[in-house]
């Protein structure tokens, strides 16, 4: 914002609540003008002064209409996969019209599951802020007989929170994400490895992101405003699963479950993202005013980049199996590579 007001002289920038659904027709949320004195010390922050929602995005019409009669000409979106899909169907529509009406987005999502860009706003608050709970589980499940502390952290379908904070505090003996599906039950299940660790140790750490896991619970079918799939909640289910197993195993153990999720996403930014969302915003200000239109501001190879939207929506993110993240991963928890019963007779 102070990119608009200071290096380009624009005075009139109005900041939209609630997403999307703050420009459907129907909307009882007013813009909110957005000037330096408001934005002086957003950076101190959690969430977001002008809110956050699901749904709305797909209704191009009705917002595309609104551009229009708010005499908007840049839109700038703020958001992971979801905004920006909404981004590139409000493109389509602006396209499609002959509007000259500039759509740049910026990359916030914790999960960090955009395609072809190093990090994503706020991964690295995420697990900052993460790192404290894991410790705190570790104290509570070494105090304990057999204690097994269980954190569950965001990570729809890329677990690169539960990676990171697994290198970040090497406390953590076993972490679970999406793209690792794993066992319970069976010589080489999860609850199996879990027996050995405590047996052997007499206290476990468990990370696990959102997503993981969701192959062993019931299929859902429900979903939310922006049409993503409702998981159930792999947290409650291993710490039920877990203290079964180990009362028919006749293995006496404390299980500490902490879901700290919330807490996490709603920390004000530290001086890394603090420094990143800046330089985004100020990217994304030059990208517009040059006349430039469906793109996202990323960093790739150290180096801002233009990428168009499209691109970045095309395909999820993830942690990379054979990759040198998941590999320090493994190091570090000495978990196995894979918790999969195979049948090799």
């Amino acid at each position: 914002m102070p990119c608009f007001w200071y290096r380009y002289g624009v005075r009139r920038i109005s900041g939209i609540q609630f997403g999307y659904q703050g420009l459907l027709e129907n909307s009882p949320w007013p813009v909110i003008p957005l000037d330096p004195d408001l934005v002086d010390d957003i950076q101190e922050k959690g969430g977001t002064i002008l809110g956050s929602a699901r749904g709305g995005g797909k209704q191009v019409d009705e917002i595309v209409d609104s551009l229009m009669k708010m005499n908007i000409n840049i839109l700038v979106t703020i958001g992971g996969d979801g905004t920006l899909r909404g981004a590139y169907d409000i493109y389509e529509e602006i396209k499609r019209r002959g509007l000259k009406i500039s759509v740049i987005g910026i990359p916030k999502t914790i999960d960090n599951d955009l395609s072809l860009i190093q990090s994503s706003f706020g991964v690295d608050t995420a697990v900052q802020m993460a790192v404290p709970v894991v410790r705190g589980a570790h104290v509570e499940a070494r105090n304990s007989i057999h204690g097994i502390g269980l954190v569950k952290v965001m990570g729809r379908e890329s677990g690169f929170i539960a990676a990171n904070t697994s290198l970040a505090q090497s406390d953590v003996n076993f972490c679970l994400i999406p793209e690792n599906p794993f066992d319970l039950e069976g010589p080489n299940g999860f609850l199996e490895h879990l027996r050995r660790r405590i047996l052997d140790r007499g206290h476990a750490v468990v990370l696990v992101s959102e997503g993981a896991g969701q192959d062993l619970l019931p299929k859902s079918t429900e979903t939310d405003a922006s049409g993503n799939i409702k998981f159930h909640d792999i947290g409650i289910f291993l710490k039920d699963q877990i203290t079964a197993y180990f009362k028919k195993e006749g293995i006496e153990v404390n299980v500490k479950y902490i879901d700290p999720s919330y807490i996490i996403r709603s920390a004000p930014a530290d001086s890394y993202d603090s420094i990143y969302c800046a330089r985004l915003g100020a990217h994304a200000v030059h990208a517009a005013m040059a006349g430039k239109t469906q793109l996202l501001i990323g960093q790739l190879h150290n180096r801002f980049v233009h990428l168009p939207i499209k691109v970045a929506v095309s395909k999820r993110n993830h942690v990379d199996l054979e990759g040198a993240l998941w590999r320090d991963v493994l190091e570090n928890t000495r978990q196995p590579n894979s918790m999969k019963n195979y049948d090799f007779g």
